[in-house]
């Protein structure tokens, strides 16, 4: 195989030895690379119920089969899946950077990992090299710090690595992976996997050439991609950015505020995408490979943050803005730089510090279990006072909030529920599901929890393409049909930022593939992968007993606290009968039951008939419930 590095490492952490297996062309075709591949050595590498920080629970880095080329955006990117310590259902998030590139070019297609290390450690992988090496040294260090330690002890400043901070190493449950400075491994909690481990970093320095079948149609390709990269599809990227959404957001009352309690903020212009570039944006700098350059690293110029910096994306503005109540862009800024150094995820650390402060404005938490911090909406010092607690574990309520909303609304308990908003454990990103309700019902079903990047569900409601305030037949199909493009993208590794350069859509990523491996592939095989991955994704969580129709659902505050704001929006709100007709439009589909479980007809089509026992069981723990409930006596009222 062409592009593929054709092997995958294994490593256990306990005993310290390594091995390396081939990677099939048939597992390649199937799965990929990136998410599918991942998802896959997560289901054949992991036993039924294992906790999520049980040294078994493996932690998996890949790569795509683009990776390591000259391909825009696809050659700089990497996965990471494991069981998700938010969810306990599939975890995955992916980066781009620099770190990914240099994985395949130490001749890697993926690293399982596993055990837990007897001390602080971190893996070092120098081509055929692996050794694990002693992080005692680096124990509660920032990301960026463990970075440059790391390169200095190794002697070499162009090692990539791949890290977690103090938040990662005390299971903060929303814990990020860290590469370049900014780039996250974000969502569903993977730094925390790491710290269960106690493996502080992966450094990688590979030298190993990635060859593509077709050079010269490969160059051809990647010239034209480039071309498109200049042009009006990526615009938003090289100019405002993701926070151009604000405002879009806020005209739609779709701009979720104070903690989904109004869906417009009266500050969005203070915080919007065109005040950011013109106060703070200093420089717009790109990925490895990248034609386009989005990151948008801002600095504050004045003031008690002055010299702060970060990277900006909209749903950490929004997270740590608008649905905090803040309107200081400086104060923005330090949350996102310090929520970087403590490797925390930058959009579920908002929805958590957004909840406590809606817990604080109804009395249900108060300001002696906050050790004084006044935390209300609005206040730009508590929402960094309280993110140092939660980095740390410090005190009551640092220590609880590091277990994310949904845990965290448990061991609080009373109606602390209420206000936990969250899909499956996993923290809702940015957009006000009361007012788009394609993105609510999209979000739903979600194999990772809350996740505007599994179907891009949002798309027809902001576009106007669909009536937003309402959930009707044909948005199953929908969803489903963007799922399985998103699945392959994330596979590929292809940063999504760019999915508008792909003008003929399936028959550009099937060119793509090809050109780079070597193996055909059509525009339905290719759609097929997708809609493997995401029934694979549904059996691991199915297995885990996560994956039925009763996940699939929004939070309580989306379905009873309606729109208050004036205007088109004012009292709308999600109802279990929306929510009914949708789950079962896409359950149809999908090819489905009604309780979400795929058939074993369609797992069989879809080459998956050796995890047909998973459906098969949860299709017989089903009609049981439903047996058993339909035998329960009636309760009678009255009589003599």
């Amino acid at each position: 195989m062409f592009s593929y590095a054709g092997k995958i490492l294994h490593v256990n952490l306990t005993t310290g030895e390594t091995r390396t297996e081939l990677l099939s062309e048939t597992m390649a075709k199937q799965y990929i690379g990136g998410i599918g591949l991942g998802i896959r050595l997560l289901m054949d590498n992991s036993k039924p119920g294992t906790d999520p920080f049980h040294p078994d629970n493996p932690i998996i880095y890949c790569t795509g089969p683009l990776s390591g080329t000259m391909g825009p955006t696809a050659g700089n990117g990497y996965a990471v899946v494991s069981k998700s310590p938010a969810t306990g259902g599939v975890g995955e998030a992916k980066a781009h950077g620099f770190f990914g590139p240099d994985l395949k070019r130490a001749g890697y297609d993926a690293v399982v990992i596993t055990g837990k290390a007897p001390k602080l450690s971190y893996l070092w992988i120098d081509d055929d090299k692996v050794e694990i090496r002693n992080g005692e040294y680096l124990k509660n260090a920032t990301v960026g710090d463990t970075d440059n330690k790391i390169r200095d002890e190794l002697g070499d400043f162009y090692i990539r690595v791949s890290a977690i901070g103090e938040a990662g190493e005390k299971l903060c449950r929303f814990a990020a992976i860290i590469n370049d400075e900014f780039r996250a491994i974000g969502r569903t909690g993977m730094g925390a996997v790491m710290g269960s481990k106690n493996l502080k970093a992966v450094a990688v320095r590979g030298t190993k050439d990635v060859n593509v079948a077709n050079m010269p149609g490969f160059k051809e390709y990647i010239k034209m991609i480039h071309e498109r990269m200049k042009g009006p599809a990526t615009k938003k990227y090289k100019t405002l950015g993701t926070p151009e959404n604000v405002l879009v957001l806020n005209s739609l009352s779709a701009l979720a505020t104070r903690n989904w309690t109004n869906a417009t903020f009266e500050g969005a212009n203070k915080v919007s995408g065109e005040y950011l570039n013109e106060h703070y944006v200093k420089k717009i700098v790109g990925c490895a490979t990248c034609g386009m350059r989005c990151d948008h690293i801002c600095v504050v110029p004045e003031g008690p943050y002055k010299g702060s910096t970060s990277r900006l994306e909209f749903e950490c503005l929004w997270s740590l803005g608008p649905l905090c109540g803040v309107d200081r862009l400086d104060a923005v800024i330090e949350a996102m730089r310090i929520t970087n150094e403590y490797g925390m995820d930058g959009i579920s650390i908002g929805v958590v510090v957004a909840f406590a402060m809606d817990l604080y404005e109804h009395g249900i938490i108060t300001k002696e279990q906050t050790d004084g911090i006044d935390l209300k909406f609005g206040n730009a010092e508590a929402l960094i006072a309280i993110i140092h607690k939660i980095g740390k574990r410090e005190g009551w309520l640092g220590n609880i909030l590091a277990e994310g909303v949904a845990k965290a609304a448990e061991l609080i308990g009373g109606d602390a529920y209420k206000y936990a908003c969250h899909i499956k454990g996993l923290e809702l990103p940015g957009y006000d599901l009361r007012t788009l309700k394609t993105a609510a019902l999209g979000f739903s079903v979600s194999f990772r929890g809350a996740c505007h990047l599994r179907n891009g569900a949002y798309s027809p409601d902001v576009k106007g393409k669909v009536n937003r305030f309402k959930i009707e037949k044909g948005r199953g199909k929908m969803i489903t049909d963007e799922s399985h493009m998103y699945n392959i993208i994330d596979s590929l590794i292809v940063c999504k930022f760019s999915r508008g350069t792909y003008y003929d859509g399936w028959k550009d990523l099937t060119n793509y593939y090809t050109l780079a491996t070597g193996i055909p592939i059509t525009v339905e095989e290719m759609t097929a992968d997708g809609d493997r991955i995401e029934n694979l994704a549904r059996l691991f969580n199915i297995r885990e007993g996560k994956g039925t129709r009763k996940f699939d659902d929004v939070p309580y505050k989306i379905k009873n606290f309606p729109v208050p704001d004036e205007g088109p929006a004012k009292g709308v709100c999600v109802s279990d009968e929306e929510m009914a007709i949708g789950l079962d439009d896409y359950y149809a589909s999908r090819g489905w039951t009604a309780d979400g479980i795929p058939t074993v007809e369609r797992l069989k089509l879809l080459g998956l008939g050796d995890l047909a026992y998973i459906a098969e069981d949860a299709m017989k723990t089903a009609q049981a419930n439903k047996d058993a409930k339909a035998s329960a006596p009636v309760a009678t009222v009255g009589g003599n």
